[in-house]
């Protein structure tokens, strides 16, 4: 990111599309909802890298300074989170199954342990990813996903601080 109107944007729409309102985005990231606002508001005067990473992390994005790589080979989000969502389970999860349950809002009976499992360890970045998987792939509005992923969490009752 670039600029603080670059960062900002960014910020305030993530924030939507996960359905956080600056409040709860101050809280999860140790922040005031005033120092939220002005960020969002790219108004800020000053920001520490460090609280920058510590809000950012809530919303699963990060500062990157790095030559740009090609994606050529790397494992797809959905494929990730199945993986990690399978760990402690002798069925694994499968990423079709998991794609099928964030755009249906239905898991298989079998499936909900893995997918409670996901929602409430897998981090904001991993979740980020998937939501913008099936984004490209399936040209649903990211906020759609994010709004499934909560209804999904708080239908497991997950305590996590995300799915408030």
């Amino acid at each position: 990111m670039s600029t603080l109107a670059e960062l900002s944007s960014v910020v305030r729409t993530r924030r939507a599309d996960m359905g956080l309102t600056q409040a709860a985005l101050a809280r999860l990231s140790g922040l005031s909802r005033a120092t939220v606002n002005q960020l969002e508001a790219a108004s800020l005067q000053d920001l520490s890298l460090v609280r920058v990473s510590r809000l950012l992390g809530v919303l699963g994005l990060s500062v990157t300074v790095a030559p740009q790589r090609p994606t050529a080979g790397k494992t797809p989000a959905l494929e990730l989170a199945a993986r990690s969502a399978s760990v402690s389970y002798r069925k694994p999860l499968t990423a079709g199954v998991l794609r099928a349950a964030l755009l249906q809002g239905q898991v298989p009976a079998a499936f909900q342990p893995h997918v409670a499992t996901l929602l409430d360890e897998a981090s904001s970045a991993l979740l980020a990813a998937v939501v913008e998987q099936l984004h490209e792939q399936e040209g649903v509005p990211r906020a759609q996903v994010w709004a499934r992923m909560r209804e999904l969490a708080r239908g497991f009752k997950s305590a996590r601080g995300l799915w408030a």
